[in-house]
C-alpha cells in the first residue's frame, strides 16, 4: 500500500470518527415559526418569585426585628460591662446580614422575574441573525 492509499484511509477514518461525535440539535422540519421552547418554566419563575416577596422576605424581616428589643434591654441591663459591648456589636453584625440577606433575596427576586423575557429575547435574536433556511437558500 503506498504512503497516499495509506493517508486516504486514515483520513476516512478521522473524518467519520468526527462526524459521528458531532450532532447538533435542530427542530423537525415540520415545526414551522413558532417560539422556541425552554428548558424553563416561566410560571415557575414567577411563583419562586412571589414565593420570596410574600413569604421569605417578610418572614426575615420579623425574624430580624424580633431580637431587637430583647438585645436592646440585654444591652442595657449589661451596661458597662464587657458583655453589653460583646451584645451591641454582635446585634450589628447581625444587622448587616440580616440587609445583606435582604438584599440578595430581592435580587434573586428580580432575576426570577427578568429571566423569561431575557432568555426568549436573546434565542429570537439570535434566531433573527441566522435567518430563515428559505431566506439563506435564496442568498446562495
Amino acid at each position: 500500500m503506498s504512503f497516499e492509499q495509506e493517508w486516504a484511509q486514515l483520513k476516512s477514518a478521522a473524518t467519520e470518527r468526527h462526524s459521528a461525535q458531532m450532532r447538533l440539535n435542530q427542530l423537525p422540519a415540520d415545526r414551522g415559526a413558532t417560539t422556541p421552547d425552554l428548558a424553563t418554566s416561566p410560571a415557575k419563575k414567577k411563583a419562586a418569585a412571589n414565593t420570596i416577596e410574600n413569604h421569605l422576605e417578610p418572614g426575615t424581616k420579623s425574624a430580624a426585628n424580633a431580637a431587637d428589643e430583647p438585645i436592646k434591654t440585654a444591652v442595657g441591663e449589661f451596661k458597662g460591662w464587657d458583655t453589653g459591648a460583646g451584645l451591641r456589636k454582635a446585634h450589628e453584625h447581625w444587622d448587616s446580614q440580616v440587609k445583606r440577606l435582604m438584599g440578595r433575596l430581592s435580587s434573586e427576586k428580580t432575576g426570577l422575574r427578568n429571566a423569561s423575557a431575557t432568555l426568549i429575547g436573546t434565542d429570537i435574536s439570535i434566531e433573527q441573525g441566522f435567518g430563515s433556511p428559505q431566506s439563506r437558500i435564496a442568498d446562495l
